[in-house]
Formats: C-alpha cells, sequence, structure tokens
C-alpha cells in the first residue's frame, strides 16, 4: 500500500516542473516514504530514489527521507539483513538531494540525541555531511562554521575520559569522535592552505576553523587526561587529537607561539573575529590550554626558537598558569600546577629577579597555590601545591622573596601556610647570618617583617587554638633569633625592637593563654554528663578539649623558654658592658 501510494506521488509529480512543488507534495512525499520504511519496503524505495525519471523529484524531496533512514540505522542492529541498504540509500540521497536543504536536515539530526547516542549519529554522520559541504558552491565558510559549531557543542555534552581505562573504554565514544572530527576538518585546512588569492571566504573559512580550534582547546582539551608519556603516546587519542588541533592552528597561519605570546596584549591578531560564546574567558581558558599542550605535554616544542631564556617563557606563562589555578576542577588546576613546575624548573634558585613581581600573576600565582593547598581534598595536589610554593619561593632573588613573604602573611589567612611563610623567613635570616650578607633579612627591613609575624591579630583575644600553628612557628623564629644574634652586635634588629615585641606579642600571648586554659578547663569540668558540641560524643568532646590544652600547654612551654633565653642573653650582655 505504502509503495503504491509512493508511485502514485511520484507520478504526479514528474509531469510537474520544479518551481511548481507543492508544500503538500513534500509533505506526502514524506509520509508515504517514511510508511515504506516502517513497512520494511526499503528495496522498493531504493528502486525509486535510483529511477533516473525520479531524478529532480529526489534532489528536492528527498532530504525529507533522510531522517528516518537515520534513525533506522541506529535503532536496528547491526547484523539487521536491510542494513545495506540504508547505507546506500544515505549514500544515495546524499550524492542526489540538494545539499542546501540537506545540510541543515543532517545537522537536526546531528542535535537530536543525547546521551551515548551523541556520538553514535555523529560518527554516523560526518562523511555525509563533509561530502554535503564540499558539494555547496556558496557561503562555504558559513556552512563549515555552523557544522563545526554544531558538533562541537554536541560533543561538548559528553563526559570526558580521566583515567587511562576510561581512556581506553571510551564508552562515550567522545574519544572516536575526536578523531573521526579530524577528518572531517582536514580538506576544508588544505581549501585555506591551496588558496593563494586570500579572497574574502578564505578569510572566513579561516576563522571558522580558528574559532574550532580554540573551541577544542577548551573543550574536551582543558579537562582531557593524557596518558603517562612514558606509555606509547601515539595510542592516546586525546593527545593526537591535541598535536592535530595545533597543527590546524599553524596550517591556516596561526602558529601557537604567536598565540601563546601575543594573548593578554592590547593589539591581538584575532580581535577582528566575532566569537559568540567564546568570550575573553573563554578565549583565556584556550590558551591556557596550549600553553600546557605544548610546554607540559611537549606537543610541538620543537618549534619553540632557542633563544627564549627561562624567565621570558615563565613570564609569559604565569598569566596562562594563574588562569588554570583559578579552575575548582582538580583535572585543570593540577595542569596549572604541572606548567609551573614546567617553567620553574627551567630557573637557577634566587635568580628571579623581583621585579617581576610587579606583573599581576607573579603574585596572585602563589595566591592560587595557597588555595590549592588549603582547599583541594585531594592530599597528593595538596602537597604538591605546597612543593610548587617552595620551589617558586626558591627560584626568587633575596627582594622578591622579601615582597612575596609580605604579601603572603597579608592575604593567606591560614594559620599553616602563615607557618610555612615564618619558617622560609628562618631560613633566609640564617643564610645572611652564616654565608652572605643580605639586607632584606637583617636590620630595619627585617624588622619590619617581622611586625607582622610577632604579634597577635586580635591581641589577647586572639583565638590561639586556630592560630596555633603560626604562634608555634614565631615563638620558634623569636627562639632563633634570641641565640644567634647577641645583643651587642643586633644584626637582625631584634634588640633595639625587644620592647615592641614584648608589648605586641608575648605579654598578649601570656594573657590569652590564661584565659583560653581557664576556659577549656571549665569546659571540661561542665562536659562531664551532657553534650556541649552537637553530634558528637561525650569521650570525643572530652578528647578534643583535652587536644587544645595540650596545645595551650605546648605553647606556654616554647614561651618560656624564649622569655628565659630573653633574660639570660641581656644579663649576659649587661654584664659584659659592666666589665
Amino acid at each position: 500500500m505504502a509503495v503504491e501510494e509512493l508511485h502514485s506521488i511520484i507520478k504526479r509529480c514528474q509531469i510537474l516542473e520544479e518551481q511548481d512543488f507543492k508544500e503538500e507534495d513534500f509533505g506526502l512525499f514524506q509520509l508515504a516514504g517514511q510508511r515504506c520504511i516502517d513497512e520494511g519496503h526499503v528495496d522498493q524505495l531504493l528502486e525509486i530514489i535510483q529511477n533516473e525519471k525520479n531524478k529532480v523529484i529526489i534532489k528536492n524531496m528527498g532530504w525529507n527521507l533522510v531522517g528516518p533512514v537515520v534513525r533506522c540505522l541506529l535503532w536496528n542492529d547491526k547484523e539487521h539483513d536491510k542494513r545495506k541498504y540504508y547505507f546506500l540509500m544515505l549514500d544515495l540521497l546524499v550524492k542526489l538531494c540538494n545539499p542546501k536543504e540537506l545540510l541543515l536536515g543532517l545537522l537536526e539530526l546531528i542535535e537530536e540525541p543525547s546521551g551515548k547516542q551523541i556520538s553514535q549519529i555523529i560518527l554516523l554522520l560526518l562523511r555525509p555531511l563533509q561530502t554535503v559541504i564540499q558539494k555547496l558552491r556558496n557561503n562555504k565558510a558559513y556552512s563549515v562554521g555552523l557544522a563545526l559549531s554544531t558538533l562541537w557543542s554536541q560533543l561538548s555534552l559528553l563526559p570526558v575520559p580521566y583515567s587511562k581505562e576510561q581512556i581506553r573504554a571510551d564508552d562515550y565514544g567522545l574519544c572516536q569522535c575526536c578523531k573521526a572530527l579530524i577528518e572531517f576538518t582536514k580538506p576544508f585546512v588544505d581549501d585555506v592552505i591551496d588558496n593563494k588569492e586570500n579572497s574574502m571566504e578564505n578569510e572566513k573559512l579561516k576563522d571558522e576553523i580558528l574559532k574550532f580550534c580554540f573551541r577544542s582547546l577548551k573543550c574536551p582539551l582543558l579537562t582531557a587526561q593524557f596518558l603517562e608519556q612514558s606509555d606509547d603516546t601515539g595510542d592516546d587519542p586525546l593527545r593526537c587529537f591535541a598535536s592535530e588541533i595545533i597543527g590546524f592552528l599553524s596550517a591556516i597561519g596561526h602558529p601557537f607561539l604567536k598565540m601563546i605570546f601575543n594573548h593578554g596584549r592590547k593589539k591581538k591578531t584575532w580581535d577582528y573575529l566575532e566569537f559568540e560564546e567564546e568570550e575573553d574567558k573563554q578565549l583565556s581558558d584556550s590558551m591556557a590550554s596550549l600553553a600546557y599542550l605544548v610546554f607540559v605535554q611537549g606537543i610541538s616544542i620543537d618549534q619553540l626558537p632557542m633563544v627564549l631564556s627561562p624567565s621570558y617563557l615563565l613570564q609569559f606563562n604565569m598569566g596562562h598558569i594563574e588562569v588554570l589555578l583559578q579552575r575548582t576542577e582538580e583535572s585543570v588546576f593540577s595542569k596549572g600546577l604541572d606548567l609551573l613546575e614546567n617553567g620553574l624548573l627551567r630557573i637557577e634558585d634566587n635568580s628571579l629577579l623581583h621585579q617581576y613581581l610587579e606583573i599581576k600573576s607573579f603574585l596572585t600565582v602563589p595566591q592560587g597555590l595557597v588555595k590549592v593547598m588549603t582547599l583541594c581534598p585531594t592530599e597528593t595536589l595538596r602537597k604538591k601545591g605546597l612543593a610548587m610554593l617552595q620551589l617558586y619561593i626558591n627560584k626568587l632573588d633575596p627582594q622578591g622573596k622579601y615582597t612575596l613573604f609580605r604579601c603572603l602573611l597579608n592575604t593567606s589567612n591560614h594559620s599553616g601556610v602563615e607557618a610555612f611563610i615564618i619558617q622560609n623567613i628562618k631560613n633566609q635570616i640564617d643564610m645572611s647570618l652564616k654565608r652572605t650578607y643580605n639586607k632584606w633579612f637583617t636590620g630595619p627591613q627585617l624588622i619590619s617583617l617581622l611586625d607582622l609575624v610577632l604579634f597577635l591579630p586580635e591581641g589577647a583575644e586572639t583565638d590561639l587554638l586556630q592560630n596555633s600553628d603560626r604562634i608555634m612557628a614565631s615563638l620558634n623564629l623569636l627562639r632563633y633569633l634570641v641565640i644567634k644574634d647577641n645583643e651587642n652586635d643586633n644584626q637582625t634588629g631584634l634588640w633595639t625592637e625587644l620592647e615592641k615585641i614584648e608589648n605586641n606579642f608575648l605579654k598578649p600571648l601570656h594573657t590569652g593563654l590564661n584565659m583560653s586554659k581557664a576556659h577549656y578547663e571549665a569546659e571540661i569540668k561542665n562536659s562531664q554528663g551532657r553534650e556541649e558540641i552537637p553530634n558528637m560524643p561525650p569521650e570525643m568532646q572530652l578528647k578534643v578539649l583535652h587536644s587544645a590544652l595540650f596545645t595551650f600547654d605546648l605553647i606556654e612551654s616554647v614561651l618560656a623558654r624564649v622569655e628565659e633565653l630573653i633574660e639570660i642573653k641581656t644579663k649576659s650582655t649587661s654584664e659584659e658592658n659592666k666589665g
């Protein structure tokens, strides 16, 4: 019945001119064709499409059959006996139909599915889509851009595989799609290369490919994890995709070196591009991703001029590192840690000039490291953040170290981080006293720094438990200064500032300890038989309270030792002066 109905529609249309086809003819043709497929008359439908007499009708109306054919290919089992007819029919429709109508129909089909079907339909339709675009004579750049944008939008919905096992399994087909997408794009890249005239259309095509590369650098490549380079990197589909994307950039006249180093400057080479959703934030993500791929993964690193100094490279990468560290996804900010490490390891200790800290990113990056150290739930990344901050400190010259210490003491708001900085200050003072004189960690400059260390933020009311790491580090630094610097030498300036240190730090600390101990001892007495801390059993409450008292006793013992040393030193100096 369906076949006869279709024959009847075709017979009526065969006597009409192309421009006389009515909208109802299109609708009736689509319904009859769909019924032929539903009832299994695929071979008869194929004969109708192949019939030379129906060429004009198929050219104008056949694109309506693409959707039903594609859905049959997706839904039917791969062993289905009609499958070869569906493929043949799809090929014929791509060959015979109006390419403009077919382009829109194919893109609509690509936009339809969700989940695992996204990759299935993309892999099925990429080649037909490529053929259709190549048949278009006008507005090719627009069509390429529309196709690439649609494909990327769908791919961005797929989860990016994280582990080696996930990459190998490729459950959602992202890796397969990335490989197929490169093959889809290559002919259009070749068109740009082969066109020596640099026509307006060619420039538009170049822009569309450039936008696609930017989008791909952000998704999936920004969050993508790559196999260890010791493994067979040729088997890593996402790395291969990254390599091809960087290759495309060079091929269309935007080599990575120009891209990375121009980004962030006032005049960019791609300012004329209208990026739609690719605003500056997205562009920053793409550039940071590109920097990581080149410098850490080593993709196209051989194109890097050997004359560029390590500090020059670090300067340009610092902005990209800042972008990566600002992200909350571990898969992204871990790349920031890797890119920073890559840059710092090229630089000799104590050689990074303090003037670099006048560049915003050279201060925001260490602040980003502090966030990783204190907020990241993964221990290995917290430790990596700490190691990178120490490495960064090591590379700075003395004035740079001094400036960074002041900055982090003022901004970190974390007792453990402040203790870490204070330990570094102690190390610098020690080197200055033992080896080479350093004006930044002796005398007036050091005293100015110690003002940020040897004080309690809220005086005697300071939460000693919350600030215990910082307080212990400060006391240990003070004990070290008292032992190493004699009052008569006063190299550090400690002894002229002793009264201020006692008033701002030691006396309030005594008062605070007495208040805190009294409070917690009272809490221990009151906690017998009733729960003071919600959701915590009484025995755990007691453990917490006793732990706090132990911390206060520890601080008190170090404080007592510091005051004892000060008394011994001042008494000894006084006797020497009398003698």
